[in-house]
């Protein structure tokens, strides 16, 4: 396994890249209420439309730890929340600690749910989850649940000596050519302490059997970037892949679970008209905190779908200027459609 150089570590910047800039961003769901569980935070949010309603998964942040939970809306601004869709699993299992960020497919059928799991927490307060992270598996004939845990499918895991050690937890699905795709979250840790990220492929032909991992990453692991959401532009052909950069705050104490001072600050896009060939020469920023206009510094990860003729971008910010895993709420900014890429 390869990995880059130190002092190539969180090289990229968003201050100089293009940019596609949403627009009007506000918040939209807040934290804070102890009977939704969500009293230390609401973040790690996905949002996708069935029969013209709205559903959101996200991660409320309760005095157990974190959970998925749902929140539904008619118009994808004004929501209201419906309680966890997620529980704990039994002491030992992969998601005794968390079981939390869902992403969704439909596949005509059953709704598919592939969500984050881990047996690990900080003592942080929060409860926030710590590695590995890794995929787990639930299903639904509803969009608003009841979800059935399905601990006898494993997607895939995290494994020793690979580009994903510490993270293989879920992304965004697509059907192409014939099989599922699965734009996954991966990191590793460096002999140095240093974690690198990216997003990775996983194929599979059955949603409720194991999936095959490419052997090489979708992009570099100096991108630094996790978690997906992905766009396409019929207009264009264009493929749009939303993600989560992260840099570090060197004046920052550092914060669990991982002790550094590592940060999301921006969601980025990336574009190429095949979906599994994208490139870092092809990017530019969505948001950062400046274009959020509420969020002081953290800019968390994004999930996009198309309402109306826009395309919203849900995120999870603070207005704390701080750099802390608690106490977020979301948002949403807008991009006009059809979407287009940045001119040279």
């Amino acid at each position: 396994m390869n990995l880059p150089s130190p002092d190539t570590a969180v090289s990229s910047h968003s201050s100089a890249m293009p940019r596609i800039p949403a627009q009007n961003a506000s918040v939209v769901l807040r934290h804070g209420d102890i009977g939704f569980q969500d009293q230390f935070g609401a973040r790690d949010v996905w949002v996708f439309e069935s029969g013209g309603v709205y559903y959101m998964h996200y991660d409320a942040a309760g005095a157990d730890g974190w959970l998925a939970a749902l929140a539904t809306s008619e118009d994808g601004v004004h929501w209201t929340k419906r309680g966890a869709v997620l529980d704990f699993g039994a002491s030992g299992s992969q998601d005794s600690a968390s079981a939390s960020y869902g992403t969704t497919y439909f596949d005509g059928d059953r709704w598919h749910m592939f969500y984050l799991g881990t047996p690990n927490a900080t003592d942080d307060g929060l409860r926030t989850p710590s590695f590995p992270y890794m995929t787990l598996k639930a299903a639904a004939t509803d969009p608003a649940g009841p979800w059935t845990k399905q601990p006898g499918v494993v997607p895939f895991r995290a494994t020793g000596g690979t580009w994903y050690s510490d993270t293989a937890s879920p992304g965004a699905i697509i059907r192409h050519d014939g099989e599922y795709i699965m734009f996954f979250s991966a990191a590793t840790t460096d002999d140095n302490g240093q974690i690198w990220r990216t997003l990775g492929v996983a194929r599979t032909g059955d949603l409720d059997a194991s999936w095959t991992v490419d052997p090489e990453p979708l992009l570099p692991l100096a991108e630094q970037i996790e978690n997906s959401s992905l766009y396409f532009e019929e207009s264009t052909g264009l493929w749009f892949l939303f993600t989560n950069h992260i840099t570090h705050d060197p004046d920052a104490s550092p914060v669990p679970p991982q002790n550094s001072a590592e940060f999301t600050d921006a969601v980025w896009v990336y574009w190429s008209y095949d979906p599994l060939a994208f490139s870092a020469d092809r990017r530019a920023v969505v948001i950062d905190a400046p274009i959020s206009g509420w969020s002081a510094k953290v800019i968390g990860l994004p999930s996009v779908v198309q309402v109306g003729d826009r395309l919203a971008i849900y995120f999870d910010g603070s207005p704390n200027d701080d750099i802390s895993h608690g106490y977020r709420d979301i948002g949403v900014a807008w991009l006009e459609l059809p979407l287009r890429i940045p001119n040279p």
